[in-house]
């Protein structure tokens, strides 16, 4: 499969805060229409109407990733100040509550309520989906069961929900935990061939569990409606360095395992029991302790593992042109923190969580 193949495109969720008393606002209906007069449809409506989400176009190169991540943010952020709003990335607010938030009024989402109840109602999160064009079914099923062992240090360099309705949950990524209970959401399985994997789908909506594999929730799945494997493991980055290292660090990784799989490589199957364990450690404590290295079985230094993936993907980084850049910006997370411990820093500093939310629009917006 030609290198080119392997396009790109981001998605990202975001809260919608009032500058004031920096609560989470329900006025997406109000900026929806202000950020649409500039990026179309590139803006869309999510679960709560104090959410908002981006997506990128397709793009060839990381460059192309981040001017498109700067040039949506900063259209929406001027479409939210329009309405007297701030845009956050973070995937938990500090201490809004789910009970204050308004649905979005549209058929799929009062469904949703109806069907899963409380975990519809605090479904208060914010992720980063990553798309890698694989235009191959096949590939993306092996790219995918290959990719697993690595799931958990995408999830350390990005956490970035360390607070929950006004309290330090001693997680790096929160969002991880609620997530998580969803039925259909967590590790996925590995799958022989793509007709392995179809029949699980049929079989999960024979059951009524799911209507189709939209409803497919896993942390890397293939697109229902692309040809593309989606990377959904990580929370919302702070900033668009940290979008762009998430990003270039999926592509890379996705292109390495599409070429052990075309040349038959062996692989571990490693169990998802260990695989879930090491992603439960990354949630837990990000970059800050160790991580589990599923592949030896052992926990070692957060930055050994994060070395031991750039070393892995390092002939796909350069291809594309992008070992410099990516380095630096693994270098840049182990020297400042991940978001949630740069969140933490100034709630230490001030022991104020409006404080933490005044760090954070101005994170989302540099």
């Amino acid at each position: 499969m030609p290198d080119e193949a392997f396009t790109l495109g981001v998605e990202e969720e975001y809260q919608i805060v009032d500058p004031e008393t920096r609560q989470l606002q329900s006025d997406a209906q109000l900026i929806l229409p202000e950020a649409r007069a500039t990026v179309g449809d590139q803006v869309t409506p999510e679960m709560y109407r104090s959410q908002i989400e981006i997506g990128t176009p397709v793009c060839q190169t990381l460059g192309q990733v981040r001017d498109e991540l700067n040039r949506l943010r900063s259209e929406l952020i001027t479409a939210a100040e329009k309405t007297g709003n701030r845009i956050v990335a973070a995937g938990t607010h500090p201490f809004s509550h789910w009970e204050d938030q308004k649905l979005t009024r549209r058929a799929r989402y009062r469904d949703l309520a109806t069907d899963f109840q409380q975990l519809t109602r605090e479904q208060l999160i914010f992720g980063c989906h990553v798309h890698v064009g694989i235009p191959d079914r096949e590939i993306a099923i092996q790219v995918m069961n290959r990719s697993r062992p690595w799931l958990s240090v995408l999830l350390a360099l990005a956490g970035n929900s360390p607070f929950w309705l006004g309290t330090d949950t001693g997680y790096a990524s929160f969002r991880t935990e609620i997530w998580g209970r969803w039925p259909t959401a967590g590790i996925p399985q590995v799958f022989d061939a793509w007709a392995d994997y179809e029949q699980l789908v049929n079989e999960l909506a024979s059951t009524g569990i799911i209507a189709d594999a939209s409803k497919i929730y896993w942390d890397v799945r293939p697109s229902s409606h692309y040809d593309t494997l989606e990377f959904r493991v990580t929370d919302v980055c702070l900033t668009v360095d940290e979008a762009v290292l998430i990003a270039g660090l999926v592509r890379a990784l996705a292109r390495t395992c599409a070429w052990d799989a075309e040349r038959y490589a062996p692989f571990r199957h490693v169990r998802t029991e260990l695989v879930q364990a090491a992603k439960w450690q990354a949630a837990r404590f990000g970059l800050t302790d160790q991580l589990i290295d599923v592949q030896a079985a052992q926990a070692i230094p957060a930055r050994q593992l994060v070395d031991q993936l750039l070393a892995y993907v390092s002939p796909a980084l350069d291809v594309y042109g992008d070992r410099n850049e990516i380095t630096k910006l693994i270098d840049k997370v182990f020297r400042e923190g991940n978001g949630a411990s740069r969140q933490r820093v100034v709630f230490e500093r001030t022991e104020n969580l409006e404080d933490v939310v005044d760090y954070l629009i101005a994170e989302t917006a540099r």
